[in-house]
This record gives structure tokens, sequence and C-alpha cells, in this order.
């Protein structure tokens, strides 16, 4: 990919191994060529949201409580297969009450 305008600034981060290993995980999912080339497209992206009229913290605030609202979520979710692997369940049973109609599976 040849670039249009020839890139002259830079900015510096510092990351803990967790954050950069997520960020090396999400290039891979993304397809993204490296870890620069994601973070350019993120901040394009905020850029983006900024320069509209709609303020970037109403985004953010949207943005956390529909993360906090996943993470309870998935919490209970592990609650749920933690509880039905202690009971002597199957993965097989456990899987199929989680995407099924959520009941508890009967024990054969």
């Amino acid at each position: 990919m040849t670039v249009m305008k020839p890139r002259s600034r830079m900015i510096s981060v510092r990351l803990s191994e967790e954050e950069y290993a997520a960020l090396r995980q999400l290039c891979s999912l993304t397809g993204a060529r490296s870890v620069s080339d994601l973070t350019r497209d993120a901040m394009r992206t905020v850029l983006r949201g900024v320069n509209r009229e709609e303020p970037l913290g109403g985004n953010l605030d949207e943005f956390r409580v529909g993360m906090k609202s996943l993470e309870k979520k998935v919490e209970q979710l592990e609650a749920k297969i933690t509880m039905f692997k202690t009971e002597g369940h199957s993965m097989i049973e456990v899987t199929e009450a989680a995407i099924g109609e959520n009941a508890v599976p009967d024990k054969a």
C-alpha cells in the first residue's frame, strides 16, 4: 500500500504487557498489518467522532454502559457454567443450556 501523505509526526505511549498483548491479538483479529496501523485507524475513528457535532464523551459513556452490561452477562454465564460443572453436567449439556432456553439441564 502506497502512503499518499508521508508520515512525519510521532506519538509515544507506554502500555503494560497485557495491554500490548491485547493490541497484538486485535491486530490478528482485524487484519491490521501492525500495532501502529491499528492505532492509526483507531485514532482516525476517534477524530471523525470529535469532528462531528456529537461530543466524544457522550459516545464514550454509552460504550462504557454497554461494556458494563456485557461484562455482567459474561460473569453470570461464567457462574452458571461453573455451577453446572460442579453438578457433574457434561460440557455439551452446559453449552446447550447456555444457548438454549437457559434452563438447568436435567441430570440423567
